[in-house]
């Protein structure tokens, strides 16, 4: 079991159970650990794995009660570090979750170089003495509202990545669209192409990727519709490119649909809700991000 009170961000304290009597180091670490091959050939270089507080090899035999201990050394952020309002909504020792607001890219790009999320974290965390590398798990439009995932550690992100990989990561929305839509449930499946490698825009289109979006009707207005969306797959514009099909563009969406900016200076989307597995101790994180102040002022504007 991994200890609980041994542990730090960079580093694991496991101890062997009866199930790993007999295993060899490697064995434990990728098999029941889940530690990636490029994780372990990097702690392999760094030397930095331990059984009982003595350096270990790969090929060496674990026993029911040794103490493995994986110090996961690594370089601190490159980003610069601003002082950035964060709303963060979760944190533990791996991971760091955070409402974004709208109009804020998540990291530094050439048309935005400074004033991101990852510049604003670089400063939460250098303020708390924490060093490590800022890894974003999952990813929002600018213009997208919501919880965005930061994992602290390598270890943390690969766990997770692998969890989105899997579609075990639950991940709702919120989505204001344009028109009323009757039924109350539904389910798009619709591949999802992107037409060239400079679009920036995404297609339905049979060459794509199998996408598939569940949505409830929350509230209907005169002419548009507030819908809860659960992503089953998690593609680039998967929302926006599935509700256009559907007929029912984002608000706000001037790529997919149209600008709407009497009423909302972007698309009307906000990422809600996420649920997934501490990729340490393996229990259920549940995580909820209220609506930002523009939509509830679209609501507002819509009834």
């Amino acid at each position: 079991m991994i200890v609980k009170n041994r542990q730090e961000e960079d580093k694991i304290v496991y101890e062997a159970e009866q199930d790993d009597d007999g295993k060899t180091l490697k064995e434990v670490l990728k098999g029941k650990l889940n530690f990636s091959s490029r994780l372990l050939s990097r702690l392999k270089q760094s030397k930095t794995i331990f059984i009982n507080e003595q350096y270990s090899k790969y090929h060496e035999v674990v026993k029911k009660g040794n103490q493995i201990k994986i110090i996961m050394k690594e370089e601190p952020s490159h980003f610069v570090p601003q002082n950035i309002n964060l709303e963060i909504i979760y944190e533990d020792i791996d991971l760091l979750l955070i409402n974004k607001q709208p109009g804020i890219v998540t990291h530094p790009t050439k048309s935005h170089p400074d004033n991101t999320i990852a510049n604003a974290i670089a400063w939460y965390l250098k303020n708390k003495g924490v060093s490590c590398k800022i890894r974003f798990v999952n990813r929002l439009d600018m213009d997208t509202s919501g919880l965005l995932i930061i994992a602290k550690n390598p270890y943390s992100h690969h766990i997770l990545s692998k969890q989105m990989q899997q579609d075990r990561v639950k991940k709702e929305y919120i989505a204001f669209v344009w028109g009323v839509i009757e039924n109350d449930v539904g389910k798009i499946e619709a591949p999802i192409y992107m037409p060239s490698k400079d679009s920036i825009k995404r297609i339905v289109d049979q060459k794509g990727r199998q996408s598939y979006t569940e949505f409830k009707v929350m509230k209907r207005y005169k002419n548009a519709t507030m819908l809860e969306i659960t992503l089953v797959t998690g593609r680039t514009h998967q929302i926006r490119v599935h509700m256009s099909h559907l007929g029912h563009p984002l608000i706000g969406d001037s790529l997919y649909g149209t600008d709407d900016v009497h009423l909302i200076n972007r698309q009307a989307l906000h990422a809600s809700y996420l649920s997934f597995l501490q990729p340490r101790y393996g229990n259920t994180v549940q995580v909820e991000a209220p609506l930002p102040d523009d939509l509830i002022e679209l609501e507002k504007k819509l009834q």
